[in-house]
């Protein structure tokens, strides 16, 4: 007897996707199996060892940890943050394995896209899912590249890499990285903050100072403190040195002869 020959539409593969977070293969084969019928599909993925990823895919993942790692030469590196459910998971041995080698991966391969990260570790990513019954997420990752690169990671929760020129020591790339991981400045110098920034904080800060009542000379004043306030709150260069307030950070890169290039600082969970 000739075998029935089932054709699957690839809106029902995509559908099973979107439901399931399983691969295009397996959704396919799933769907093949129970004759282009979806609910059946899920129901033998529930049934197949692909059970716990389907159940748990779509759960938010606010936990997890922030990882960090750089070449030997000190040239090249990786911060990632990968996310499950509970910190009880974000502690587990398997858990932090998982994480270790995608980042290691994404270091030795020089993986610098998202999707190909995520596409490279999916089944890995669905028994882990399966193992420790919490949704596992690699949400984010950026590449630096430098003459010299330092990092930190605080509590697995808070992470920083920074890339730098000059007479660089890894301790005191060090304590910029755990700088900029207590302050959180968003840019390295004034010049790289936008204009439409400080217009609009300026504008917002004179409207605020000429509102109390004050002249618009004494306005122009306050708003000229405030906004001098603002880039210490913003900018890196700007701020007092965690390690050393008597000086600011700016001092410090012209006392070591340093240049800051480039950093990235990653919070867990934030912006989600």
């Amino acid at each position: 007897m000739k075998e029935k020959i089932i054709n699957i539409n690839s809106d029902l593969i995509k559908e099973l996707r979107k439901r399931t977070s399983i691969g295009v293969v397996e959704c396919k084969q799933a769907l093949i199996k129970a004759n282009g019928d979806l609910e059946l599909a899920i129901d033998n993925m529930r049934r197949s060892g692909l059970k716990t990823a389907c159940k748990k895919s779509g759960h938010i993942t606010s936990s997890g940890l922030i990882a960090v790692e750089i070449t030997s030469n000190k040239q090249y590196g990786i911060m990632i943050e990968i996310n499950c459910e509970t910190d009880f998971v974000a502690k587990d041995s398997t858990f932090q394995e998982f994480a270790k080698t995608v980042i290691i991966t994404a270091l030795n391969e020089k993986i610098h896209d998202i999707n190909i990260l995520q596409t490279r570790f999916k089944e890995q990513r669905t028994n882990l899912i399966a193992q420790v019954g919490e949704n596992i997420n690699i949400r984010r990752f950026v590449v630096l590249t430098g003459d010299f690169l330092g990092c930190y990671v605080h509590g697995f929760k808070i992470g920083v890499i920074v890339a730098a020129s000059g007479n660089v020591t890894a301790d005191l790339m060090k304590h910029i990285s755990m700088h900029i991981a207590a302050k959180n400045p968003k840019y390295i110098n004034v010049n790289d903050v936008p204009r439409n920034v400080i217009i609009r904080e300026n504008n917002i800060q004179m409207d605020i100072a000429m509102k109390s009542g004050k002249s618009y000379k004494i306005s122009e004043k306050i708003t000229a403190g405030r906004m001098s306030k603002f880039f210490n709150d913003i900018v890196l260069t700007k701020q007092n040195f965690i390690m050393d307030i008597n000086k600011t950070v700016e001092e410090l890169l012209i006392e070591y002869h340093i240049k800051i290039n480039n950093f990235a600082r990653f919070e867990l969970g934030e912006d989600m």
